[in-house]
């Protein structure tokens, strides 16, 4: 099942070091540093959609406007409604096939209430996303503990939502 990456533009960008970089420079070259990324990650999975939300609800336009690049869809919430709206609208027409990436606290909550699912910004930047210093694989096998083989069983089964949220995590 393919699933609907549906990424909050701006949470992404001011969490991760080096798109935050690019946005104090100049606003547009964020937006551009991140939409140059996903593409990169885009053509590594080609079944996924992408839609990426950005606010507009200050200094856009009147109207929600949409655009495409590099196969992904570009979203900029009309004037008055913050992209969280827009990216709850979505969720709620995509719901289990749907991972949201932000940090954003109320879009995980309201993710979890329609049986979609979520990943925070950093985590998934870490994990796949390169990025000018970002963390590679490799690092992550360094810090795993060895303490052995892991005891089985239902007494450490866990929950049946965290189980499916695991399992639509490993098809990013």
């Amino acid at each position: 099942m393919a699933l609907h990456l549906i990424i909050d533009g701006y949470n992404l960008i001011r969490q991760s070091p080096f798109l935050q970089e690019m946005d104090a420079r100049e606003l547009e070259l964020g937006r551009e540093a991140l939409l140059e990324v996903l593409a990169d990650y885009r053509q590594a999975r080609p079944r996924h959609k992408i839609t990426v939300v950005f606010d507009g609800w200050l200094g856009g336009d009147l109207m929600e406007t949409r655009d495409r690049r590099g196969g992904m869809a570009v979203v900029y919430s009309r004037r008055g409604e913050r992209a969280d709206e827009v990216i709850k609208r979505l969720l709620q027409k995509e719901r289990s096939r749907a991972v949201v990436v932000s940090s954003d606290r109320e879009l995980q909550e309201f993710a979890i209430k329609v049986s979609a699912t979520w990943i925070s910004a950093p985590e998934f930047e870490m994990s796949h996303l390169r990025l000018a210093g970002a963390g590679s694989p490799e690092d992550d096998a360094e810090t795993s503990s060895g303490h052995g083989p892991q005891k089985k069983g239902p007494a450490r089964r866990a929950p049946k939502r965290q189980r499916q949220r695991r399992q639509r995590l490993k098809k990013l």
